[in-house]
């Protein structure tokens, strides 16, 4: 079990962005945000960089995920992976732990294990955006289902993992997610 779980990790170290970039002459690292993530690809590359990276860190998310079911291994031990993968996509050891973060990763890993759960976190995803017009701010309220509808379902004793990636998540974004409550409410305010 503990192979998968580092194989998963090492999955998440393929960074997407980081290849593109590397294909289109360009270290994302030094660019912009300096995240090496599919919105950082798409604003330096392009919105074909943004579909591949998407694409491609979401894929390692759902592949790992496919291996647990291969194998039949337990839904908990899977969730594990679905963690590790996100960490690895987060925290690549052969990029000083400097990596994206993990959005698409989780989205991949959600989308196949917990399609319940990737549901409602779609649905209020785009409930809320019409109204926040912000990506950032409705991510908060779609991972807000996610964690409400574990709790209602009564599965996270079995997925506690995404539900600690989710955490994560948001911890690697707090920037991001401060400057768009500031530019919401200063836009507000006017």
């Amino acid at each position: 079990m503990i192979a998968y779980w580092l194989f998963s990790y090492f999955i998440g170290n393929f960074l997407t962005a980081w290849w593109i970039g590397k294909w289109k002459g360009v270290d994302l690292r030094q660019q912009r945000s300096g995240n090496l993530g599919a919105r950082n690809a798409g604003a330096i590359l392009g919105k074909s960089a943004f579909i591949l990276t998407f694409l491609g860190d979401a894929g390692k998310g759902a592949l790992v995920v496919w291996i647990g079911f291969f194998f039949d291994f337990p839904i908990w031990e899977i969730a594990v992976a679905g963690l590790a993968v996100i960490l690895g996509h987060l925290f690549p050891f052969w990029l000083k732990y400097r990596g994206g973060k993990g959005i698409a990763a989780f989205i991949g890993v959600t989308f196949c294990l917990t399609p319940d759960l990737f549901l409602a976190m779609l649905i209020l995803f785009l409930a809320f955006y019409p109204w926040l017009k912000s990506a950032t701010l409705s991510m908060l309220a779609s991972f807000s289902g996610f964690i409400a509808m574990a709790l209602i379902l009564q599965v996270w004793l079995i997925i506690w993992p995404l539900i600690a990636a989710v955490f994560i998540i948001v911890i690697k974004h707090k920037s991001d997610i401060i400057e768009s409550f500031n530019n919401r409410f200063r836009a507000s305010s006017l």
